[in-house]
């Protein structure tokens, strides 16, 4: 019966005020507020101002990359041209004899020419770097190797770390020796 009456009572709300729902200011603003449009000139017309999503982002954005385009990409597509049809590919001549060809001289293109000379480096300096790199990494396995053979000869020796030897300063030994000899020699025997 409660659930009953619960219904009853809101039949009777809705039979109240439904009077006041079906008000005809509140039903345009009811659809005023679903089709999202705004009336102009205080409502006297058909003028509307359809209310949209901000596009704010999306302008900024067009800018941004219109910006960067003018700003990095024409640049670099003038000087890939200029290198191309003014300066053109490297051609093969004779060397002299005395002459020996930097790094950045064996490639064709002038613009692989231009990175290989100021952007890389140079090939011979990292072929040295890889060796030394090998070097560094030979040492030390010969020094792992020489601690490893040390472990295993002070295990057979029971023997113990010393790594250091820290040396007596002779002047205070010697002072240290005069005192005992003449605290010996005010004692006696």
């Amino acid at each position: 019966m409660a659930i009953f009456s619960c219904l009853a009572r809101s039949g009777q709300f809705s039979a109240r005020f439904g009077a006041l729902l079906n008000n005809p200011a509140l039903l345009q603003a009811r659809k005023h507020a679903l089709t999202g449009t705004r009336p102009m000139s205080g409502g006297h017309g058909p003028k509307n101002f359809t209310i949209t999503p901000s596009r704010f982002q999306w302008h900024k954005f067009k800018d941004l990359f219109h910006y960067y385009v003018m700003i990095g990409l024409i640049p670099v597509g003038a000087v890939v041209f200029y290198a191309n049809v003014f300066v053109g590919p490297a051609t093969l001549t004779e060397t002299p004899e005395d002459y020996t060809p930097k790094h950045w001289e064996y490639h064709r293109h002038p613009i692989t020419r231009f990175i290989a000379r100021y952007i890389l480096p140079n090939p011979q300096q990292e072929y040295e770097k890889i060796l030394h790199h090998i070097y560094e990494e030979n040492e030390k396995a010969q020094i792992r190797a020489l601690e490893k053979e040390v472990r295993a000869k002070m295990a057979d020796r029971n023997d113990y770390q010393s790594y250091y030897y820290r040396p007596a300063i002779g002047k205070y030994h010697r002072v240290a020796k005069e005192a005992a000899e003449n605290l010996e020699a005010l004692r006696g025997d």
